[in-house]
């Protein structure tokens, strides 16, 4: 594919995050439609990690939250069975919105499967494709998410919160866990006792 097939697929993937109603606000205090900062952070976190990854996976880690408030939480039961079914039609929705994004630019086949494989995170720590994607989800949701998620939930114990930085951590690759330890992230300092704790008794 072109350079201009590229870039044409990554301004569809932005025009679509750009109708998020959710507004949020970034560092520099400038509001953004929350799915596209999102992306933007996925975009950016992968330069930093795989500079050379190449353009296909360029579009699925810009594109793993593509218009999601289009498939609320709400529209599943509030445990967590209906947790569980809400974020496995999340993967799909967000791969099969890609790909349709995607076949509009020709893009050819194998491509669209490849990101169905990584959006829809099939085969974690078999598929590159996939563990790259988690990869800088994990990272993202380290440097940008996991402090305001905290303030969220006060009701969550000390116990629960290592839990859930273990999981985020299980789920990345030994670079990218590297990575995030090595100063190539902005650590939510809050957090980083709790942090240290979780990694040194995992």
């Amino acid at each position: 594919m072109s350079q201009a097939d590229f870039e044409q697929a990554r301004d569809l993937i932005d025009q679509a995050n750009s109708e998020d109603p959710n507004k949020v606000i970034d560092s520099d205090n400038k509001e953004w439609p929350k799915e596209l900062l999102y992306s933007h952070h996925m975009s950016d976190m992968l330069e930093r990690f795989a500079p050379d990854t190449d353009d296909v996976m360029k579009l699925a880690i810009q594109a793993q939250h593509i218009q999601r408030w289009k498939s609320p939480r709400s529209d599943y039961p509030m445990d967590r069975k209906g947790y569980h079914q809400w974020r496995t039609a999340l993967y799909t929705f967000h791969a099969d919105t890609l790909a349709a994004l995607m076949k509009q630019t020709g893009y050819a086949e194998d491509s669209l499967e490849r990101v169905k494989q990584a959006v829809g995170k099939k085969a974690l720590k078999k598929n590159p494709d996939t563990q790259l994607l988690e990869n800088i989800a994990g990272l993202v949701f380290i440097e940008h998410y996991m402090l305001a998620f905290a303030e969220k939930h006060p009701e969550y114990d000390e116990a629960k919160w290592i839990d859930i930085i273990r999981k985020t951590w299980r789920k990345m690759s030994e670079a990218a866990q590297q990575f995030a330890l090595s100063g190539s992230i902005k650590l939510p300092e809050p957090l980083i006792p709790l942090i240290q704790k979780a990694l040194s008794d995992n």
